[in-house]
C-alpha cells in the first residue's frame, strides 16, 4: 500500500511538473536564456574559490581540486534538492494569502501542489556547474580509487539531495508556526549550500559540532569526502561516521515528514 501510495504521489508530481515545463517551453528563447542566466550566477560562487586559490595554494590543508570536489557535490545536491522541492519556503505565503485552503481541498497532497508550483527548466541551469566541476575534478584528485570510494560518489550526491530536500520541507513546516519564517528557511537551505562549499574545519570546533549533531549538514558531502580524499576527521569523530550519510538522509526525510503531517493537522483555515 505505502509502495503504491508513493508510486502515486511520484507520478502526480510529475504531471504537474510536466504541465509547467510545458507551459515554460511556449517561449523557448526566454526559457534558454533564463537557463543560461541561472547557470551564470550559480557559477559565481566557483569563480570566488578560484579567486582564493590565485593567492593561497590550499585552504584548510585542502588543494583547489579538493575543494572543487567539495563545491561540487554540495552545488549538484543541493541543485537537484532545490529544483524538486524548493518553492516548498512558499509555504508562508500561501498561509498568509489563504490560498492554501484551496490547494487542501484539491484531491493532490499540498506539499505536491507547493513543490511543483512554477516548476522552470530554468532551474536545471543550476545543475551545470555542479556537474562541470565535478567532471573536472574528480580525475584530478589524488586519492587511491578503491570500488568503495568510487561506488560512495554517486550515494554522497544523492544523500545530500536527500538531506536538502528533507531540510527544505522541515523548515517549510515551521512556517505553520512562524507564519513569516522564509529567512529562516534560507538561513538553513541556502546558508547550508553556502557551508558545505568549503573544508568544515575553516570553522569553529564547536560550530562543526552543531552542523554534524544538531542541523546535520556534515552529512551532505563532509563526512564522506573525508572518506573519499583519505584525510582524518578533525574532530575525532568514528569512521563509521563517514558512511552514515544515507542513514541520516533517511532521519532528517522522515523527521520533515512527521512535522509536515503535524503543521497540516495544526492548521486552522485563515477562514475559520
Amino acid at each position: 500500500m505505502g509502495d503504491g501510495a508513493g508510486g502515486l504521489a511520484i507520478r502526480v508530481y510529475a504531471l504537474l511538473a510536466w504541465t509547467w515545463v510545458r507551459s515554460a517551453a511556449q517561449y523557448p528563447v526566454s526559457m534558454t536564456l533564463l537557463g543560461l542566466a541561472t547557470a551564470v550566477v550559480s557559477a559565481l560562487d566557483v569563480l570566488a574559490i578560484m579567486l582564493m586559490f590565485a593567492h593561497t595554494p590550499r585552504i584548510a590543508g585542502f588543494d583547489t581540486h579538493e575543494v572543487l570536489f567539495l563545491y561540487g557535490t554540495s552545488a549538484l545536491s543541493f541543485a537537484v534538492a532545490d529544483l524538486l522541492l524548493g518553492t516548498t519556503e512558499r509555504l508562508g505565503l500561501h498561509i498568509r494569502m489563504g490560498t492554501l485552503d484551496t490547494m487542501l481541498v484539491r484531491p493532490v497532497s499540498p506539499l505536491i501542489q507547493i513543490a511543483t508550483e512554477d516548476f522552470s527548466p530554468r532551474r536545471i541551469g543550476k545543475l551545470l556547474p555542479g556537474i562541470v566541476v565535478l567532471v573536472l575534478a574528480l580525475p584530478r584528485l589524488e586519492t587511491d580509487w578503491t570500488p568503495g570510494r568510487v561506488a560512495l560518489v554517486p550515494v554522497l550526491v544523492a544523500s545530500g539531495v536527500a538531506i536538502f530536500g528533507g531540510l527544505w520541507v522541515l523548515t517549510a513546516s515551521v512556517q505553520f508556526l512562524l507564519v513569516d519564517g522564509h529567512g529562516a528557511t534560507k538561513a538553513v537551505t541556502y546558508g547550508g549550500s553556502f557551508l558545505t562549499q568549503y573544508p568544515l574545519n575553516i570553522f569553529a570546533r564547536d560550530f562543526v559540532r552543531g552542523v554534524t549533531f544538531v542541523v546535520p549538514l556534515a552529512f551532505v558531502n563532509w563526512q564522506p569526502a573525508l572518506y573519499v580524499l583519505d584525510r582524518p576527521d578533525p574532530l575525532g569523530l568514528p569512521a563509521a561516521f563517514r558512511f552514515a550519510s544515507p542513514l541520516v538522509a533517511a532521519l532528517v526525510c522522515a523527521l520533515a515528514a512527521v512535522a509536515w503531517r503535524a503543521g497540516l493537522r495544526r492548521y486552522r483555515s485563515t477562514g475559520s
